[in-house]
């Protein structure tokens, strides 16, 4: 049987007859593509971009102009929170305050504001070693407010076999607090431990990850630890 799309005399005067159809029309490489982007873009309700037409040039500088609006909107940002940090970095010292300023002091310090407030009294050795890691941490974190006041002065009868006392607020509100010696360690506390425990409650921005004294209380047990050096020695005498 003839190929009814061959090119011959025969089959043009058929087709002009209407005996045979018309013979079929070769589509071009690029008439596909064209009809595949009509069909994506009726699909997706997407007409070709401006982008799409810039030259390699254009889109550097469009690109360098992106940048620099990024960079502007993140150097603003940025500036927005320095003068926040800057608003809260007020305070850097321990205030002494009695008994009359602590609502004000203390209740009314203000919204996200925190306060650390020392008891203490004269002749308490340990109270005099808190104090002194308090006016550290205070030039530390000037972000919160630090305070200390005589315990009888803020608090009337205030048991003396409480001190040193630590009271931490946020908003106002009583978060924690740290009563007597055992809890503060004794007098081998330090300046990092004492920061480790106010950081643990948010009250510093502490970046201490670990408390600085469990590494002496790893020591202190893995001697005893059955199986250790020590614990042969031991058997040995």
């Amino acid at each position: 049987m003839q190929d009814p799309n061959e090119d011959t005399q025969w089959n043009d005067i058929l087709r002009s007859k209407g005996i045979i159809p018309e013979k079929e029309k070769e589509v071009t490489e690029d008439e596909i593509l064209n009809i595949a982007e009509n069909t994506v873009n009726e699909k997706t309700g997407r007409a070709p971009t401006d982008l799409e037409n810039k030259t390699l040039d254009e889109l550097d500088e469009l690109e360098d102009e992106e940048d620099e609006k990024v960079l502007l909107e993140y150097r603003h940002k940025r500036i927005a929170e320095l003068k926040e940090l800057a608003n809260k970095s007020k305070y850097g010292e321990v205030k002494e305050i009695s008994g009359k300023d602590y609502v004000q002091e203390v209740n009314n310090a203000g919204e996200d504001i925190w306060v650390v407030l020392h008891l203490y009294k004269h002749g308490v050795p340990l109270c005099t070693l808190i104090n002194q890691h308090l006016a550290s941490l205070a030039r530390k974190f000037p972000t919160t407010k630090f305070l200390k006041s005589i315990s009888v002065t803020c608090i009337p009868n205030w048991p003396d076999s409480n001190l040193p006392t630590i009271f931490i607020y946020h908003n106002g509100n009583m978060v924690q607090q740290i009563i007597g010696p055992i809890e503060l360690r004794g007098m081998k506390l330090t300046e990092p431990e004492l920061e480790w425990m106010l950081g643990q409650e948010g009250a510093v921005p502490t970046k201490l990850t670990e408390d600085p004294r469990t590494k002496v209380k790893d020591v202190l047990f893995s001697a005893l630890r059955p199986g250790s050096d020590n614990q042969n020695d031991n058997d040995d005498w």
